[in-house]
């Protein structure tokens, strides 16, 4: 915690969170792409959120199409934002915003509990990167239009597109030389390695001349509190509820029984997960995986009972991390400022997620893509937060122990190791190569919400190619 002592830095504070006021709202910037049939409509340095001095912001929509609108906010680096590299954070869900990040994660701000104002954010991701946040698929966040989007797979295209067209921009074209840092939670164990296999192939199809665009030069992949393998993740809720390291039993030994009956029984978790990896994309595939996951869904409901998924330690009625930002995002005069040209902000809309749940994508792995984009060669991290429990590090750690990957065999030789910030320990880690676990100690979902400084810590060195290491 940082405290303020000085009338003029609580002045300064005062003036830099204040909401703006009504007026004849900022100046749209545009821009046609000559590559596609896309447009990008945007607001320069709008004060809201980032208040330190001259770092530059700009939010709005990238038009992927006439009928796609994706919202995207972005934030230069304070320090270096000409050589620092470039950053797409995105939330999971699926059909969850990004803005969920910004302000409750690892954006320039928090909002305070008067839902109107805002403090600067010591350990945004932003002291070293520049940051951008989008919504996504439509629907989402401030995204709207028509919403296409029912898979990882088709989510992947219209991500790549609006990047294609931020690059394109004269606003984006200098971080086109920059390392591109991919980012994600939660359903982003999906996302992520889909995403940065998809990156990889349509960066080949440039290299060899046959499509146009700008190559995305992807030189990490961060996934926290990811969903990455069901078959395995919905075993660990079982380990999990019944002994989560460092917090105890979840449940009792009757509630464990039934779990495992649950998840091995005949036609059971275990058998419908396996006859969804086995139906491939197959035309009756979406059925059977939409069955697993309706079916397998009850070892999540009986691991966390009345608790918070998203950090065993709070009731079913968390106020933590709160959702002060929600309200501000409501503000016209956010709003106008920020150019969100959609009605209403939508946190978690219920339309993009049920698109995905026809498909079952839920309850298909993504772990051969993770292996395919470890073996590229790029710095790969999965960290957890210890007190979840919807995608638990035990079930994390299991998924990429089972990876199929160059070191896979040093990896499982490899033991859990602390590393220290300031002399306090923040994370048990395994390092491999280009590789990276971690189990952050004391973090519920959203890592950076509950143990800001330590997730800036381990952002730094994996941005710089480090192993995770005390500091």
């Amino acid at each position: 915690m940082h405290f303020i002592t000085s009338l003029l830095a609580v002045a300064a504070l005062a003036r830099a969170t204040a909401v703006p006021t009504e007026d004849d709202g900022p100046t749209i910037h545009t821009f046609a792409s000559a590559i596609t049939d896309g447009a990008l409509r945007y607001v320069n340095n709008s004060g809201i959120c980032e208040t330190t001095a001259g770092v530059h912001t700009m939010s709005g929509y990238v038009d992927v199409s006439s009928t796609i609108h994706t919202w995207f906010w972005f934030f230069a680096a304070r320090t270096a934002p000409e050589t620092a590299p470039f950053t797409l954070w995105l939330n999971g869900g699926p059909g969850c915003s990004s803005m969920i990040g910004l302000f409750q994660e690892n954006g320039p701000c928090n909002v305070n509990s008067d839902g109107k104002t805002t403090v600067l954010n010591p350990y945004s991701f932003n002291n070293v990167a520049n940051m951008l946040y989008i919504d996504q698929p439509t629907g989402t966040g401030f995204s709207y239009g028509t919403d296409t989007v029912d898979s990882t797979y088709t989510a992947a295209p219209q991500v790549w597109q609006a990047i294609q067209i931020l690059f394109e921009s004269p606003e984006f074209s200098s971080y086109t030389s920059r390392e591109f840092i991919l980012a994600t939670e939660s359903y982003g164990g999906h996302y992520g390695p889909e995403f940065a296999e998809y990156f990889d192939i349509q960066n080949n199809l440039i290299a060899s001349g046959k499509l146009s665009g700008v190559q995305i030069r992807l030189g990490a992949l961060m996934i926290n509190n990811g969903w990455i393998d069901p078959l395995i993740q919905n075993l660990a809720y079982v380990t999990f509820a019944q002994n989560a390291p460092g917090y105890g039993a979840l449940v009792s030994a009757s509630t464990v029984k039934s779990m495992n009956n649950t998840y091995y029984e005949s036609n059971g978790c275990l058998a419908q997960q396996q006859a969804c990896y086995a139906a491939g994309n197959s035309s009756t595939s979406n059925n059977i995986c939409t069955k697993a996951d309706n079916f397998c869904a009850t070892l999540f409901e009986d691991a966390v009972g009345n608790r918070d998924p998203y950090d065993l330690r709070q009731t079913s009625a968390a106020s933590f991390p709160p959702e002060y930002y929600v309200n501000y995002l409501g503000l016209s005069s956010v709003t106008k400022a920020i150019g969100a040209t959609s009605s209403t902000y939508s946190e978690c809309p219920d339309a993009p997620y049920e698109l995905f749940e026809k498909t079952g994508d839920d309850a298909r792995t993504l772990l051969p893509q993770l292996g395919n984009v470890v073996d590229t060669g790029i710095r790969v991290l999965v960290w957890a937060g210890d007190a979840d429990i919807i995608c638990n590090w035990i079930g994390n750690q299991q998924a990429v122990l089972a990876m199929d990957w160059s070191g896979a065999a040093q990896l499982k030789a490899t033991p859990l190791t602390n590393i220290t910030l300031n002399g306090t320990p923040i994370a048990a880690v395994q390092n491999v190569n280009n590789f990276s676990f971690a189990r952050v100690f004391g973090a519920g979902h959203e890592v950076p919400a509950f143990q800001p400084a330590a997730a800036l810590a381990i952002f730094e060195q994996i941005i710089a190619g480090e192993p995770l290491h005390s500091v």
